[in-house]
């Protein structure tokens, strides 16, 4: 290594001299566009044929989901002794374990678009963009158990973020959302069939459209993290810690890094260095990430669907823990595949994909090709295929959850039509207040958990699972006809979920048939669903938040949103006739991006405060009562909460103030993790990294050990805690249950001997 080497600079326009540090001597420096200009393209090679790849997601993913699937329904049976009902179908009983819940968030929230565009952000940007593009998305995951934790405590039993606009804000603003939400689950769905296909095809042999949309909605969420992590694990290796390689550009850290440096980066970066994280185009992508994963975060009901599958304490802990998990995911990929990528490059342009490749998110792909030979063809399209399964059956469920509870059960067939949420839904009559339950005119319906008609129509309704929902007749008074009505519900969930699956397909063609490409749905997908965050968030925390104030937000997000991005990408040459290229392009993306967030803020906090009926605290209660009054009659969620709030009676609904006090430990824990998992991914590590200018190569072997260090931790906690946590938690409930049966068991007995001595 020779410092201070004086190096030819080939540009595209001229030939200047130029002194860098650390370079090797003779070398010839290049920018990527030099060797791409040769037209000599790199490819990946179809290993697979139609029917190996079919029966590898139809046979292989779909037995495997099946088993899971058989062996969860079991579990949760025999063991947690769940009924069948439509709320378990959407929140999985509500106990969901910590280290479970953090592996299926991060599971469920890694895209492919993660795994892929990750690598084509460091070549675009070098270190620095996988760097600014995690620290941007784990922003929101590490934020999101503080939202989370008030909606859990301030609307304990709500399905969907969406009832709780609904409950606040009436029919007018939920139509707005639910439209908003959709759009959200459909530019996910669209980034997740982008990417599956580009990568299927780019490994199986004439490989359709109409075949590339078939295995995405199967739920493998753990052993989707365990695989990409041991794929992860074994490209890291391959690249960075197998000196004796045969493949020319890979092998050791030192000669990746003496290759790069042959490599002129993007304007933009200190010194035009790859290995400089003082990028412009990093913090580019540290605000996309921000914005897309704001949207994600907090407008897909995915997310929610998660959360509310876990109690407060252990929900809050999943989300941080996943923050991490998820975060050493993308930023390991990309820095080791793209890199490898350049390396590799600089020697030989047929190692080099053409600008089109790069942007549909094949570099990772590619890379593992050329490393792994077929094994890592077939690995990689395992990884992509069970991602799509995993994120795709999210959004299935998620889908599947806002037809079943915010569509079919308010304007289609609702229970009561016109009900007011102030209402008890079974009598008509105001809910009975906390503080006061005096007067005639106030609900006195019994809990369904007391109730012994109830008890008789559950065992009748046991003994009897081959009837038709509405062939069952029940004789209870007061809950009979909604325990009908919510079989029937658990009918039309089962068909939704399978509509709704069913539909990806002819959506998957629609998008493909446009023409978008991974980096385009993923820059702009955002722009349109982001105006819903603030609203959403303001009507968790602010009780001032209007009916007004969230819908003119949104809608004036959306409109100034689109409007800002298409100004800017009009400004380009060729203008919105070139209306794919022109529309990715940075400065119009953090345009359009901006300016829907904070107009869709800015709108609904100033329309809200005037326009809000709050005048004491008596009103604010009022309005977080109608959150707490969310509720399913026949499951409580207070029976939820029975072993946390000693002495709650049977169907008795604590306060918010209550509730607050407590789950107050899962709130410093989301304060104190969130908080400190923000310090640490956006002013500790970023802080550090932006002290150096050039990294050396000794400073870059630090950061990559760094990085695998991390990687192979939460490899460990995906692969080893998850599964020792979740069978420690089913042996705890099964000791349980065998308690209960033998307590259960010598009542009889006492009872029989008092009859017979009788």
């Amino acid at each position: 290594m020779n410092e201070n080497v004086n190096c030819v600079n080939w540009t595209s326009a001229e030939v200047t001299m130029v002194t860098t540090t650390e370079t090797p001597a003779g070398c010839v420096k290049r920018t990527l566009e030099n060797i791409t200009d040769t037209g000599n393209y790199g490819s990946i090679s179809p290993v697979l044929q139609k029917y190996e790849t079919g029966l590898l997601l139809i046979l292989g993913f779909g037995g495997i989901s099946i088993i899971l699937a058989l062996l969860y329904r079991l579990v949760r049976r025999r063991v947690y002794r769940d009924v069948n009902n439509v709320d378990t179908a959407f929140d999985a009983g509500g106990r969901v374990s910590t280290s479970l819940t953090a592996v299926t968030v991060a599971s469920q929230f890694l895209w492919p678009g993660d795994i892929l565009q990750s690598s084509t952000i460091t070549i675009k940007s070098g270190i620095s963009g996988p760097l600014w593009y995690t620290v941007g998305a784990a922003v929101n995951i590490a934020l999101f158990p503080i939202v989370s934790v008030y909606l859990k405590t301030r609307a304990p039993g709500a399905k969907t973020y969406l009832q709780i606009m609904y409950a606040r804000y009436g029919k007018k603003a939920h139509v707005i959302f639910v439209a908003l939400a959709l759009l959200v689950n459909f530019c996910v769905i669209s980034t997740l069939i982008v990417a599956g296909v580009a990568t299927i095809q780019s490994y199986t042999v004439d490989a359709s459209d109409e075949f590339c949309g078939l295995g995405t909605t199967f739920y493998v969420s753990y052993f989707n993290a365990v695989l990409i992590f041991t794929i992860l694990v074994a490209l890291n290796v391959k690249i960075l810690y197998q000196p004796d390689s045969a493949i020319v550009g890979v092998g050791s850290i030192p000669e990746i890094y003496e290759r790069i440096q042959c490599l002129i980066a993007p304007e933009g970066n200190e010194d035009r260095s790859y290995f400089s994280f003082r990028s412009e185009n990093g913090l580019v992508w540290a605000f996309m990430g921000l914005c897309v994963t704001a949207s994600l975060t907090y407008c897909d009901q995915a997310a929610w669907q998660s959360r509310i599958a876990a109690k407060p304490l252990q929900g809050v802990l999943g989300f941080i823990i996943a923050s991490y998990i998820w975060f050493a995911i993308p930023i390991s990929i990309s820095t080791s595949a793209g890199l490898a990528y350049l390396s590799m490059a600089t020697g030989n342009s047929s190692n080099i994909l053409s600008p089109a490749d790069v942007d549909a998110g094949l570099v990772t792909p590619f890379m593992a090709e050329q490393l792994l030979g077929e094994a890592g063809s077939v690995l990689i399209v395992t990884m992509v295929a069970m991602t799509l399964m995993s994120t795709g059956s999210g959004e299935v469920m998620a889908v599947s959850s806002i037809i079943v509870y915010d569509i079919y059960q308010i304007y289609i067939n609702p229970f009561r039509k016109n009900h007011d949420m102030s209402q008890c839904i079974l009598c008509r009559k105001p809910h009975a207040n906390v503080d006061n339950n005096s007067g005639t005119d106030v609900c006195t319906c019994p809990s369904a958990i007391t109730c012994k008609e109830c008890t008789s129509d559950e065992d009748a309704e046991e003994g009897s699972d081959t009837w038709a929902a509405n062939d069952k007749q029940f004789r209870c008074r007061y809950h009979g006809l909604y325990r009908q009505y919510q079989l029937r519900m658990l009918d039309y969930k089962s068909w939704c979920i399978l509509w709704v699956t069913i539909a990806i397909i002819p959506i998957g063609l629609c998008v493909i048939a446009s023409g978008v490409d991974l980096n385009w749905v993923m820059l702009n997908g955002f722009i349109v669903t982001l105006p819903c965050f603030p609203p959403v968030v303001l009507a968790i925390f602010w009780s001032r938040t209007s009916r007004a104030g969230v819908i003119s937000g949104a809608l004036c997000g959306i409109v100034c949103g689109v409007s800002a991005a298409l100004s800017v990408a009009s400004t380009y040459e060729g203008g919105l006739g070139n209306f794919l290229e022109n529309t990715v392009q940075n400065n119009a993306v953090m345009a359009g991006a901006g300016t829907s967030i904070a107009s869709s803020f800015l709108v609904c906090f100033f329309v809200s405060l005037f326009t809000n009926n709050i005048r004491s605290s008596a009103d604010a209660d009022r309005e977080w009562t109608k959150l707490r009054d969310i509720d399913n009659p026949l499951h409580p969620w207070s029976q939820l909460y029975a072993e946390d709030i000693p002495g709650l009676k049977p169907g008795e609904k604590p306060s918010v103030e209550k509730l607050e006090r407590v789950f107050s430990k899962a709130r410093i824990a989301a304060y104190v993790g969130g908080v400190g998992t923000l310090t640490l991914f956006v002013a500790v590590v970023p802080g550090t990294m932006l002290s150096f200018h050039v990294l050396t190569l000794a400073q870059f072997e630090v950061w990559t050990h760094v990085l695998q260090i991390f990687c192979f931790s939460m490899a460990a906690i995906v692969v080893i805690v998850a599964p020792v946590e979740e069978v420690l938690q089913i042996a705890r409930r099964f000791r349980q249950n065998r308690k209960e049966q033998r307590r259960a068991a010598l009542e009889q007995h006492s009872y029989d001997m008092k009859e017979t001595d009788t």
